[in-house]
């Protein structure tokens, strides 16, 4: 037990400050996250697009690429397609058929202004990234990024990407003191640090199992070292630590674990995205632009077109939205497919979302098809009719996950996760319980720390 303590203590005190950041900010982002812009809230900002300008035919504009995606918006004022081929995306005007250079400075102020024409009046621009900064870390492969200061009240700013021109995120200043005071802190999102992925990685694995190794052996010493007399030995703050420890340890046990599988630290579960083999099943493989016609569409409002294929058979998705729906035979025989040796177990309609295909924000389609494979690593799949695709798989390790991860470091349990204030309530109550359980430690720790330094010297 001498052992335990000794691990424990010196523990506890390398994490304590930590585990104080990390309950302070888990609180700021059950409200606050890193500043997003979601593809809806782009759409929302485009201009309209000029669609009696399209001179070049979609066919044309893919000449000698082997399209996955295929796009129509507006840039500069003018139509252009925007086409993925081999996971890059080309950028060609579709009234010329000339490719897009890249986005210069005046222009970036300029798409600025059309993305916000009531916020722009006074825009600025930063400056280029090469390098991302502390809200683009996610956009890597954007880059560069022109930055632009809108000048409005709410001290808005916008990254727009040199090579696409497109507006890549919108912060104003209130979403980053949030994120300061929550995703930062809490996913030691330094950019120093997280720039070099692989090294933050190791740090926040490394700080994390320290943290679960610190919590189980004050658990082990508090019930079993301690409690065993049926009431705390410690006077003053070690006896609040004792008691608040015992109270909120195992939570706190829970979160930091949970949180430490975040990290995927031993790639023990695979992706919920569906494999590109199961979506070219549904597709039928490259888009076919040759079956697509624009010229009968009038549409004053409409801000993007996108292109949708079903069993080899093209469709058009305007702004956001695909008109009609799949067949329900066709749909799970482009499953079989998707999924060749595999029996289905069974295929349901869902109207409402189940435990694993859910959405915080509400914005995953449907209804869906799910279709369940005896396959043996239990596959499933959720494919939206109208798209005729899969937008999400769960195996039997990825729905363990969702328990182990989600569940714990979440409290997102059905049932409970979306009654709110309640489960406000709860989480804010456990982790001011396990802040407690922290602070009250923190006088004992500076007393040892003081004695260790003066033998030192």
């Amino acid at each position: 037990m001498r052992a335990v303590v000794f691990v424990h203590r010196w523990l506890g005190i390398l994490c304590g400050p930590l585990f104080v950041v990390w309950f302070a900010s888990g609180i700021v982002m059950m409200y606050a996250r890193m500043p997003e812009l979601s593809r809806s809230e782009r759409r929302a900002h485009q201009p309209p697009l000029a669609l009696a300008a399209v001179q070049v035919s979609p066919v044309r504009a893919a000449l000698g690429l082997i399209p996955e995606s295929f796009r129509i918006q507006t840039l500069l004022g003018r139509p252009v397609f925007r086409i993925v081929s081999r996971g890059e995306t080309m950028t060609m005007f579709a009234d010329t058929g000339e490719r897009f250079g890249g986005l210069t400075v005046d222009q970036a102020v300029d798409e600025a202004r059309r993305f916000a024409p009531a916020q722009a009046a006074a825009a600025r621009y930063i400056g280029r990234l090469v390098e991302p900064d502390q809200w683009t870390l996610e956009s890597r492969g954007m880059l560069p990024l022109h930055h632009v200061a809108l000048g409005d009240a709410a001290g808005t700013e916008l990254y727009l990407s040199e090579r696409t021109g497109e507006v890549v995120l919108s912060t104003d200043a209130r979403e980053r003191r949030a994120a300061y005071a929550g995703a930062v802190l809490h996913w030691l999102y330094f950019t120093p640090l997280r720039r070099n992925g692989a090294l933050w990685a190791q740090v926040v694995i490394g700080l994390s199992l320290a943290g679960s190794a610190m919590c189980l052996l004050g658990l082990v010493w508090g019930w079993f070292g301690v409690s065993a007399r049926y009431h705390s030995p410690y006077r003053g703050w070690m006896r609040w630590h004792h008691y608040s420890g015992l109270a909120f340890g195992f939570v706190t046990f829970t979160w930091v674990f949970s949180g430490l599988l975040s990290m995927d630290p031993w790639d023990w579960h695979p992706t919920t995205t569906p494999a590109r083999a199961q979506r070219d099943a549904f597709s039928g493989g490259a888009l076919r632009l040759d079956r697509v016609q624009l010229g009968a569409l009038t549409a004053p409002e409409l801000k993007e077109i996108e292109v949708g294929q079903f069993d080899a058979q093209p469709f058009l998705v305007f702004d956001g939205r695909a008109e009609g729906a799949r067949e329900p035979d066709a749909l799970l025989a482009a499953a079989r497919r998707a999924m060749p040796g595999a029996g289905v177990a069974d295929a349901v309609w869902l109207a409402r979302y189940d435990a694993y295909y859910y959405d915080r924000n509400r914005e995953l389609p449907l209804p869906v098809l799910r279709v369940r494979f005896e396959d043996p690593s239990r596959t499933w799949l959720y494919i939206d009719p109208r798209r005729g695709t899969p937008v999400r798989q769960e195996v039997r390790l990825t729905r363990l996950n969702r328990w182990i991860y989600h569940g714990l470091h979440s409290l997102d349990f059905p049932g409970f996760y979306y009654k709110r204030p309640l489960w406000d309530l709860v989480v804010i109550l456990l982790s001011v319980g396990g802040l407690a359980s922290i602070v009250t430690a923190a006088v004992p720790a500076w007393r040892r720390l003081r004695r260790t330094a003066r033998r030192l010297l």
